[in-house]
């Protein structure tokens, strides 16, 4: 299964290898989901990381940042890492609670299974139909392939918790408009259940999507929540 050119997915893994002797970090993004499933790989490099860590990057890379974007650029070569830290970056969830939230895989620390899911929603909520929408959406969908059903039925009910219900809708209409996935080598016969069992978790009397309906959430502030 290939999305990006070998040559460019294996720089960036070259170079993801070589962040573990610069600073500690917590991947999230296409790379988090390859550890996790062993299918797409990466071009980008994303990580989160505490303001402590930042002058060990600065000194390794050409460094900018984004303030647009809300995020800080280290750029090598072919090879960028977007860099996101608490209280400033914007990523759909507050990325305080994402270090909270985090587990080994394969030497790297990486960001729970629900919680990469739900900004792998956000993010193809904001992409939409471009390239690089298309690979979260395929992202999702390895995920699911590798896990299963669990970690969706908790990103669903972690949606309603960071109001993400609008990049829940998205995704089913994005889901509901493709009938094979050739990326995924999933055809028609394939891809029919996983749709099904898919859309059955997010369009459940208990879903998000469907509370919505029916209940107001309190305010809080956006960093204070009791999550699973």
């Amino acid at each position: 299964m290939v999305y990006y050119h070998d040559l460019v997915t294996q720089q960036s893994w070259e170079e993801l290898k070589k962040l573990h002797t610069i600073c500690d970090f917590t991947l999230l993004g296409g790379w988090a989901v390859y550890l996790y499933t062993h299918g797409l790989k990466s071009k980008d490099i994303d990580i989160l990381v505490d303001y402590s860590e930042l002058p060990k990057l600065q000194k390794q890379f050409e460094f900018v940042k984004n303030d647009r974007l809300h995020k800080y650029e280290a750029i090598r070569g072919p090879v960028q890492i977007d860099i996101y830290t608490p209280h400033y970056s914007q990523i759909g969830l507050p990325v305080e609670i994402l270090l909270a939230h985090t587990q080994l895989v394969d030497g790297f620390r990486v960001i729970l299974p629900q919680y990469l899911i739900l900004l792998k929603l956000f993010t193809l909520s904001q992409r939409g139909r471009t390239p690089k929408g298309r690979k979260d959406f395929l992202d999702i969908l390895s995920l699911y392939l590798s896990l299963k059903t669990n970690p969706f039925v908790l990103a669903a009910k972690l949606a309603q918790v960071y109001k993400l219900q609008p990049s829940l809708k998205f995704f089913t209409r994005i889901l509901s408009e493709n009938t094979d996935i050739p990326e995924l080598t999933l055809n028609n016969h394939q891809f029919a259940p996983i749709k099904q069992s898919l859309l059955k978790i997010i369009t459940s009397p208990d879903s998000p999507i469907s509370l919505a309906q029916k209940i107001t959430l309190p305010k809080t502030h956006p960093h204070s929540y009791d999550l699973p």
